[in-house]
């Protein structure tokens, strides 16, 4: 996930916990604050109606009754007045409940306040009560907009912060796409500095210059090393080898002598063939090859094969070359040959004799793919998972094997863009699948 979104979700979790923390003491406390409300309101009822018991028509209506009772037409409200036993000296009580009460055949929850009291020698019972069910449908009403206002406020909060994330974000990925992604040659950098107001964002630029700074001065010093290798080593190699064919061709040396030589030369020409490889990777890695060749990957096959063919008899391998299409690629025809030799002469290498290697090709929309399968010993998946390490040798016959062939295919298909992949089974056989981008 994108640290812009990370950012956009952290925060709008961080503000739906106190959104919904909030609505929670709001919906917790609601019942309180309402129940106060009522009970207030109720004793402000009961106090104005005590203040005018001395009323001629309350006065009359108490006389000619046993009980006073009046109500809203929704019967939301009732007030109950009626007289009970007196005592002498009672003093005035009261209480809050909530009951059920039935008004003309209609049953509801009411708060009620209960207030005893005397008047004029007569003690009376004063029952004013609200309905609970008003309060219930005000709840409910209040949970049901603070539910709507907390999605209106996560999916406002939610696009504000993408929106701004985004925009804060836009100089970092600029940066990491120009300064990092695009980046094939450290000798080419671009060293103008991305334009943003963010000082986080500015120290990752200067810092990627000052860091590919160093890279392009350790690419140029490795270049260097490379081409003093050349010289240093093989040449002192090469004169060595002379001299020993020399000896070998003008001294009387005994057979013991002899086979001395022929091992020091055999050591020297194995060096060589090392250091040549080594040299190989390492200056297609650091990318000392051009790409202008159109080359014809079936015209290449085709070329292996001819030099390979006389290894193949030997083992009495059958090479079956079952690609169809004719398929070209922009790069460097003298790698591609490199890439597809070691490819087919592994597949020699490691198959069983009587066994067969066989190439097929496939041109779909967006990619030629090429397969090159073999009979042979196979691997399991630890030797694939290793299979590109340098100096990784397998179990073979061959003792001219110095572990650096796939190694060489994995670089040069690196160079040249090309997805690789090993499928193999162990004793039954290896495929090499080489993928292709189509030229648009």
């Amino acid at each position: 996930m994108k640290l812009q979104f990370k950012l956009a979700l952290y925060n709008t979790l961080t503000k739906l916990a106190i959104i919904v923390f909030t609505g929670l003491v709001i919906l917790l406390t609601l019942e309180n604050i309402t129940y106060n409300h009522i009970t207030s309101r109720l004793e402000e009822k009961k106090d104005e109606l005590i203040n005018h018991l001395s009323s001629k028509e309350i006065g009359q209506i108490l006389n000619q009754q046993q009980s006073f009772i009046d109500y809203n037409i929704f019967k939301e409200e009732y007030i109950l007045l009626k007289p009970i036993h007196n005592q002498a000296n009672r003093q005035p009580q009261q209480n809050f409940s909530t009951q059920r009460r039935t008004i003309e055949q209609s049953t509801d929850t009411y708060l009620i306040l209960t207030y005893i009291f005397s008047f004029k020698n007569h003690s009376y019972l004063l029952e004013i009560g609200d309905s609970m069910d008003t309060v219930l449908q005000l709840k409910q009403t209040i949970k049901e907009f603070t539910l709507l206002m907390l999605v209106l406020a996560l999916s406002l909060t939610l696009v504000i912060d993408l929106i701004f994330t985004k925009y804060l974000f836009t100089p970092f990925y600029r940066i990491i796409d120009r300064k990092l992604i695009k980046v094939n040659d450290p000798l080419n950098f671009d060293y103008e500095k991305v334009k943003t107001s963010t000082q986080d964002f500015e120290l990752l630029d200067d810092s990627i210059s000052a860091l590919m700074k160093k890279i392009a001065n350790l690419f140029i010093l490795e270049k260097q090393f490379i081409a003093n290798v050349s010289h240093e080593l093989l040449t002192p190699i090469s004169i060595i080898s002379s001299r020993l064919e020399n000896v070998l061709l003008h001294e009387k040396l005994t057979e013991d002598s002899e086979n001395k030589i022929f091992a020091s030369l055999k050591t020297l020409n194995r060096l060589k063939s090392i250091i040549n490889s080594l040299l190989l990777i390492s200056k297609v890695e650091n990318h000392q090859f051009a790409k202008e060749d159109t080359v014809k990957i079936a015209y290449v096959i085709n070329e292996v094969y001819g030099e390979l063919e006389d290894r193949m008899e030997d083992k009495n391998i059958v090479f079956n070359n079952s690609s169809e299409h004719k398929y070209s690629i922009q790069g460097n025809q003298s790698l591609m040959h490199t890439l597809l030799f070691n490819i087919i002469n592994n597949s020699i290498k490691y198959n069983h004799g009587a066994g067969s290697i066989t190439v097929t090709d496939q041109l779909l929309p967006d990619k030629y793919i090429l397969e090159i399968t073999d009979t042979g010993i196979g691997m399991d998946a630890h030797q694939i998972e290793k299979a590109f390490n340098r100096f990784e040798k397998f179990d073979t016959e061959e003792k001219e094997s110095y572990g650096l062939g796939l190694a060489i295919v994995k670089s040069i298909t690196a160079f040249h863009e090309i997805g690789i992949q090993i499928i193999s089974t162990k004793d039954k056989g290896t495929t090499i699948r080489l993928a292709f981008s189509r030229l648009t």
